[in-house]
């Protein structure tokens, strides 16, 4: 009855499993509920935060990893790959538990969907290639489409030519409403600058999310005491990522592809 339980509601609390057992007549303690559920392969983890995916997501995401599996891998290379992220100065978010087996951590049950919000932190821009990391910018105001234009105008092209990225080089962006306004479309048309089509809610399938955990495990071991501190900090740490970490997450994309494609849809480890 608890291994039942617990896989139809991984959420379910050790004291929840007490007072259902006690109302059946069975008396049982927390350690028990936790060395039964041990023996059949469920430990209690840390839910996962994961993108809120609805079907329309789940097939968009199952079409592009189908289109692109077979894309070679120089194609990939002549990517720029780009996003914005939170970096925190300090604290945790707050994690839920959740009772799974050894890699079942991304199953939906297992997970906890999140949206994007702010707090004691800095927002910044980057992007980088399987040549290196581009540029990184604090973004210092709330973020709106004139603000990612002007970005886009200062930064994408001098990445692009420091990079040394071959003629025809695509742009990788998210669906973010700053990124796909009619405005920030027609000045990328404008521009000649070739957009990669994304599925929205992919965070995994983009892989400058591993360079952000990256720049911000590298941020962390230095302690920064400021907001000030923080900012250049998180500036020297990126400039200082070696070309083979970038090389070598764009190496690897078709991996990427084929555990979409595995897991249904759904998103996978990244």
């Amino acid at each position: 009855m608890i291994t039942r339980t617990v896989s139809k509601n991984p959420r379910t609390t050790r004291g929840d499993l007490v007072n259902d057992l006690q109302r059946a007549g069975t008396k049982v303690t927390k350690p028990t509920i936790s060395n039964t559920l041990r023996r059949q392969g469920l430990k209690s983890c840390s839910a996962r935060r994961v993108p809120l995916l609805k079907p329309v997501h789940v097939q968009a995401r199952l079409k592009f990893a189908r289109e692109h599996l077979d894309d070679p891998d120089e194609d990939w290379e002549n990517v720029i790959w780009s996003d914005e992220t939170k970096i925190e100065l300090f604290g945790k978010n707050s994690t839920r538990r959740v009772w799974r087996t050894k890699n079942a951590e991304l199953h939906p049950k297992n997970t906890i969907p999140t949206v994007k919000h702010g707090g004691g932190n800095i927002m910044l821009w980057g992007c980088f290639s399987a040549k290196g990391p581009g540029r990184l910018i604090r973004v210092k105001e709330r973020m709106n489409g004139a603000m990612y234009r002007e970005i886009l105008s200062e930064n994408l092209l001098p990445s692009a030519r420091a990079l040394k990225m071959k003629r025809g080089w695509v742009f990788q962006h998210d669906n973010d409403p700053k990124h796909t306004a009619r405005a920030t479309k027609e000045w990328l048309r404008k521009k000649h600058f070739k957009v990669l089509e994304w599925p929205s809610q992919s965070p995994d399938l983009n892989p400058i999310e591993n360079l952000w955990r990256e720049l911000k495990v590298r941020v962390a071991q230095r302690q920064p005491q400021n907001i000030t501190a923080l900012e250049e900090i998180c500036m020297e740490e990126w400039a200082k990522i070696p070309a083979t970490v970038c090389e070598n997450l764009v190496k690897t994309y078709r991996k990427r592809l084929t555990s979409v494609i595995a897991n249904k849809g759904y998103i996978t480890k990244y």
